[in-house]
């Protein structure tokens, strides 16, 4: 009994590391777009020049009646958060298409206010990487690179979902000043 007790513990402070990799967060994909064509509202940016900020990634197509629905809502936080490390990136990947022009996204993008960095995704290759199936779909990416949450659906200012994801977003804020003290 003595001997099973002692390779329990011994295995357990070997596996130990792995249990916890496994229950960390993952770290983000970086971004698949390099070109400058690529970006709207912004110069190609990576995931390493973003370190240090809370990201929200915002997944839309400009055919998503839900996508435009809840551009107010995610302005007005962009807005009340403007003076945080946070930043909004949004990630173009067509349904249909139309969609692919970009011409025509950086209409809609102008057309709602968007003046955040926009990735065209038209190969869906950010799309891929981050395994996403929705519009919208937002991700939470903390100051260290990891996807802390992911929020899918249209959202609103007060809605239950809003106010989860402004929640998780300052709490993520607040880690990110803890850690740089």
């Amino acid at each position: 009994m003595q001997g099973s007790r002692r390779l329990l513990a011994v295995l357990t402070l070997a596996l130990l590391p792995t249990i916890l990799a496994a229950q960390s967060p993952p770290d983000a994909p970086p971004f698949t777009q390099r070109s400058q064509a690529a970006w709207l509202n912004s110069e190609p940016l990576t995931m390493a020049e973003l370190r240090g900020r809370v990201l929200l990634v915002d997944f839309w197509t400009f055919g998503c009646w839900n996508c435009y629905r809840s551009f107010p809502w995610l302005l007005s936080l962009e807005q009340r958060l403007a003076d945080e490390a946070f930043t909004v990136i949004s990630v173009h990947s067509p349904e249909f298409e139309h969609e692919h022009d970009i011409g025509k996204v950086r209409e809609q993008a102008a057309k709602f206010g968007l003046t955040h960095p926009i990735m065209i995704d038209n190969d869906f290759a950010y799309w891929q990487a981050m395994n996403n199936r929705y519009w919208p779909t937002y991700y939470l990416i903390d100051a260290e690179g990891r996807i802390r949450d992911t929020f899918i659906g249209e959202t609103h200012a007060g809605q239950k979902q809003a106010l989860a994801i402004e929640a998780k977003l300052i709490a993520l804020l607040n880690e990110a000043k803890k850690d740089e003290n």
